[in-house]
């Protein structure tokens, strides 16, 4: 069997990322309590998109993962215009659904600008401190990288999100739901550490690459750097 060329489960974990980020964006619209804390049904697979992002950074490095980003937010924009689209058209005689589609594919503006903003901003500093972090620890202690990066990646895009889609609608408690938010998503991540642990060990070894973005460009609108 030919060796594996470098950089093929690339696609795969690329795939993972956005495929993740589009099933969270979908599913948000219902609401779920958990603990008698009530969230987003996107936060039972969204954080895997943090996930997926730290194993990008670690292995293939920041470079690559900004790609993946862009990539992932491209891919939503197209299912927010697609969805938007076959909303607009007019319905089949017999059908009756339109009110259903509307209320679980429908997007408020402000909310969908929120998560676009959120997103970019969560994703893009969860990579950035990976990568830096991997290079003062000079590629030891994997689990403080990915908690850390979670930590202040998903705290940001909480924050963010909750903010700009609520702040002056007179919903109450922001805070709190920020905070719920956050402390979800951290320890969902922090009980992922050993998969993410296998993960990433698994790329390396199978890839035979371990970037150190020692002279990356770092600034988060390079797509070719």
């Amino acid at each position: 069997m030919p060796p594996r060329a470098p950089g093929r489960l690339l696609t795969i974990v690329a795939a993972l990322f956005v495929t993740s980020l589009l099933t969270a964006n979908i599913i948000a619209v219902k609401l779920i309590t958990v603990a008698g804390v009530v969230l987003p049904a996107g936060v039972v697979i969204f954080p895997l998109s943090y996930l997926f992002g730290d194993i990008l950074t670690e292995v293939y490095g920041y470079a690559e993962t900004r790609r993946v980003i862009w990539l992932g937010f491209f891919c939503n924009l197209l299912m927010v215009v697609a969805i938007v689209i076959g909303g607009a058209l007019p319905s089949a005689g017999f059908w009756t659904g339109q009110a259903a589609y509307e209320a679980i594919l429908g997007f408020a503006p402000r909310l969908l600008g929120a998560s676009f903003v959120a997103y970019l901003i969560g994703e893009f500093a969860n990579s950035y401190v990976l990568a830096k972090l991997k290079i003062a620890t000079s590629g030891r202690w994997l689990w403080t990288r990915t908690v850390s990066s979670t930590v202040i990646g998903q705290g940001l895009d909480s924050a963010i999100f909750v903010v700009l889609a609520f702040i002056g609608t007179g919903v109450p408690g922001l805070v709190g739901v920020i905070l719920a938010q956050w402390v979800f998503k951290s320890a969902y991540e922090i009980i992922a550490t050993p998969l993410t642990y296998l993960v990433v060990n698994y790329l390396k070894r199978v890839e035979g690459v371990d970037i150190f973005d020692r002279d990356t460009n770092f600034s988060p609108i390079v797509l070719n750097g």
